[in-house]
């Protein structure tokens, strides 16, 4: 609850920033959709060849993935509030180099999944899961995080008031935090004590499996509005 608070108050200042730097001039609203799932931007201009754009995307996708033998069913739940600075490079060019800093509140919900036979296979060992419980958990990342990419596209300045645009970059968003855990094992104390020693050696290998997402590719297109 208070992270959605800070996101939500993160939000609303970008928005109240662009908004301010917009009075009495151009502003663009976009709308956008791509590996940062759906959302909107405000742009208005910074310097003669500077926009600062602000806005939020959000994307919930579940699959299922197996790590070392065991299966997971993963939420995927992004959300990002972002402030970004838009240069172009060439005076009249479509063409910009961006940088700025993103608030990021993504993570994904891991919940472990029984075989065909309603058993968990952890760490090489095999647990009936009717006694073994639930075997869940989170992968999260550091709040805030750089963003650098290139674009194409500008929400404002002469032209037609209807603009397309695009976004190719990458968000640094750390090494994932994991954090895998049983609960409500009712197997003879001695197993409980070592289903939670398998998951934690688990955890190591799912947090191996997952460290490339230290990198978060960002690819966006959307359109534009001039007001």
């Amino acid at each position: 609850m208070r992270q959605s608070r800070y996101c939500l108050h993160a939000a609303a200042g970008a928005v109240l920033l662009t908004a301010s730097l917009a009075q009495a001039t151009d502003l663009g609203v976009s709308v956008d959709a791509g590996t940062t799932g759906v959302g909107a931007h405000l742009t208005a201009p910074l310097l003669a060849s500077v926009n600062l754009r602000a806005g939020m995307n959000f994307l919930s996708h579940s699959f299922d993935r197996d790590v070392k033998g065991l299966d997971y069913d993963l939420k995927l739940r992004l959300h990002t509030v972002d402030v970004l600075a838009d240069w172009y490079v060439v005076t009249g060019s479509q063409f910009r180099l961006t940088g700025g800093a993103v608030y990021n509140n993504s993570r994904f919900d891991a919940l472990a999944l029984t075989d065909a036979a309603g058993n968990y296979r952890v760490n090489g060992r095999t647990y009936p899961g009717a006694l073994a419980g639930k075997v869940s958990g989170k992968i999260d990342f550091r709040k805030t995080a750089p963003y650098l990419g290139l674009g194409w596209g500008n929400a404002i300045g002469p032209g037609s008031k209807w603009r397309f645009n695009a976004d190719l970059g990458a968000t640094f968003q750390g090494q994932p935090k994991v954090h895998l855990t049983s609960s409500g094992c009712t197997a003879p104390a001695v197993a409980c004590a070592r289903l939670a020693s398998d998951v934690g050696a688990l955890q190591a290998s799912l947090a191996d499996d997952v460290d490339s997402f230290r990198v978060y590719p960002v690819l966006r297109v959307g359109v534009s509005y001039q007001f």
